[in-house]
């Protein structure tokens, strides 16, 4: 699922036709491969979530129904298509091809790539002995050029298998957004174009059908996949969890973290879940075999099954059932880190960094209309080293921004820049607001100690920073008026920030996690007037020490875990 190049055409908000929709549709089917999110799946991952949710020659598929919601190159169509030949000829060889005219449904948005598949199923059907008639029947029976979301559907399914599209929101054309948000429930906030698709799977799932997707994991733990898992807690399965990060499960690399999801519309259950197989046939047989077996797996094997992961709205953990079983005390026995008298935000985003930062010294704006700025590159070391970088500020100390009037040199200085400023969405929503930057400037931010956690880290990378700079947006911060932030430091340098934003988390290409304000504001915290005198001063004299093991020994008591806890938590139990 690479991150899709934005194109200025599928983000404009109104068309030059009669119907916005259909102009909408237009710019799409035509679009390029990084634009319409398509990336393809290698045909031993496709054989493996077939025989995943039952799609397989020994079964009846010649009286079953499959649904195929973005075709692309045909990659699991064709896949599925021998299945069925196969199962038609060995169950009901008499019965004429034409009779498997209902058994397969598949929608492409992507003309050129739908005219390329549907010259494939037509060679296949021959070279499997169709007579070219019935061929030229089945394709026109079977494919569908169009939009799945807004394509009609007669009748269930028993089957739903695909890749779906991973397209941002920012790249669908606004008319074409209205209308899904009109149709499916599922599209909130932020929500990626493949959050609806699964939420209309579902829906055509017939009782007992199952859904096997390949698809980004992110909407397993963010917040816009909330009223998906709810849908799925509700109503569905989820039956088998397969973790494909860092494998070569695709014809190209890919950013985001896929996973193999299998929901069946039946009463809830226990899932069962594999990580990071070989794409290899022997295995990926193999593992299928485990994932699907009647007896409960073995422990010491590659399959585990786990309880209680789809709970209403709230992220999946599927994670091990130590660590979770860890976590869920946490969540019990301590307020979150905010209600536990410590703040979590973010820096500022400007929408144009080349116009309002550069070097302090150098900002030609009055003495009070810029700060200095701290950014991911000044605390790499494990310690602010600041480079000199300042950032304008355009707010009034009370609220709103500055009469630029009063501050000629900042007018001078912005409206020198006002062509690269101005063209911001941000400016043009308010065009009497041009020169603000995207989030609001708070300059007592700047004077308060803090801690600064930049978004994406293998590990925890928790800096203290005493109260000389402003922070950039690529940095969340953390400051308390009751926690001594040096002993809160120590607490976020231990396992303990590592294992509430692993398990809350979507984890990227290369293993980094998402240090995000969502998950640091998960982390579970004792209040400081709680802890003892003792562990305060053992705290602060870890994080000062920059020892990590120190940390560790410290939170281990501030949270009183046992021996299998600190194991949990990649300790030596001791």
């Amino acid at each position: 699922m690479a991150e899709p190049a934005i194109d200025q055409r599928l983000r404009q908000a109104s068309f030059p036709g009669m119907c916005p929709i259909e102009d909408a549709l237009e710019l799409l089917s035509t679009a390029g491969i990084e634009e319409r999110g398509a990336v393809f799946t290698r045909r031993e991952v496709v054989d493996f979530i077939l025989d995943l949710v039952g799609y397989t020659p020994d079964r009846p598929l010649h009286e079953k129904r499959l649904l195929e919601p973005s075709v692309g190159h045909g990659d699991f169509l064709l896949a599925a298509i021998e299945r069925l030949i196969a199962a038609w000829k060995a169950r009901a060889p008499d019965a004429p091809a034409t009779s498997l005219a209902g058994c397969i449904r598949a929608v492409e948005l992507h003309r050129a790539s739908f005219e390329e598949t549907r010259g494939k199923v037509g060679a296949l059907l021959r070279k499997r002995g169709i007579a070219s008639r019935d061929a030229k029947q089945l394709v026109g029976a079977w494919l569908t050029q169009g939009d799945f979301l807004l394509t009609p559907l007669s009748g269930s399914f028993d089957y739903v298998v695909g890749n779906p599209p991973y397209v941002r929101q920012e790249l669908i054309p606004d008319a074409l957004i209205a209308e899904y948000r009109a149709r499916y429930r599922t599209v909130f906030d932020r929500a990626d174009i493949y959050i609806p698709f699964i939420e209309r799977s579902l829906t055509a799932l017939a009782e007992g059908g199952a859904l096997g997707f390949i698809c980004a994991d992110r909407w397993m733990k963010n917040r816009y996949g909330g009223p998906l898992r709810q849908m799925v807690a509700e109503r569905f399965h989820l039956k088998i969890y397969v973790d494909m990060y860092d494998t070569p499960a695709f014809h190209s690399d890919v950013i985001a973290y896929p996973a193999i999801t299998v929901i069946v519309r039946e009463k809830p259950g226990r899932t069962r879940v594999a990580r990071r197989p070989a794409i290899e046939k022997t295995a990926l047989d193999y593992l299928a075999a485990m994932l699907l077996a009647t007896q409960a797996p073995d422990p010491k094997g590659p399959v585990k099954e786990m309880a209680g992961i789809t709970a209403g709205a709230q992220p999946w953990i599927l994670d091990s059932s130590d660590q979770l079983e860890l976590v869920r005390r946490l969540e019990r026995d301590f307020p979150p880190i905010e209600d536990a008298g410590c703040k979590v935000g973010i820096g500022v985003a400007t929408g144009a960094d080349d116009a309002f930062i550069g070097p302090f010294k150098e900002l030609d704006v009055e003495d009070d209309r810029k700060l200095p700025l701290v950014m991911t590159r000044d605390i790499l070391s494990g310690a602010v080293q600041w480079r000199g970088l300042g950032i304008v500020n355009p707010f009034a100390d009370g609220g709103g921004l500055v009469d630029l009037g009063k501050y000629p040199r900042l007018r001078g200085y912005l409206e020198a820049r006002k062509d690269q400023i101005a063209k911001r969405h941000v400016a043009q929503k308010a065009p009497a607001n041009w020169y603000r930057t995207i989030d609001r400037i708070y300059p007592e931010l700047t004077w308060r100690p803090k801690l600064l956690i930049p978004d994406i880290k293998g590990e925890a990378h928790i800096v203290y920073e005493g109260g000389k700079l402003y922070p950039h947006h690529n940095l969340y911060f953390i400051t308390s008026e009751e926690w001594d932030l040096r002993a809160l430091q120590a607490v976020l340098l231990s396992g303990i920030a590592r294992l509430f934003v692993a398990t809350y988390s979507t984890r990227m290409r290369g293993g980094y996690l998402r240090f995000q304000a969502q998950y640091l504001r998960r982390i579970r915290l004792p209040r400081w007037a709680d802890v003892a005198d003792g562990i305060k001063k053992e705290l602060v004299a870890a994080a000062q020490k920059g020892d990590v093991s120190a940390c560790n020994s410290a939170v281990f008591r501030l949270y009183g875990l046992s021996k299998n806890e600190r194991a949990a938590l990649g300790g030596n139990g001791e």
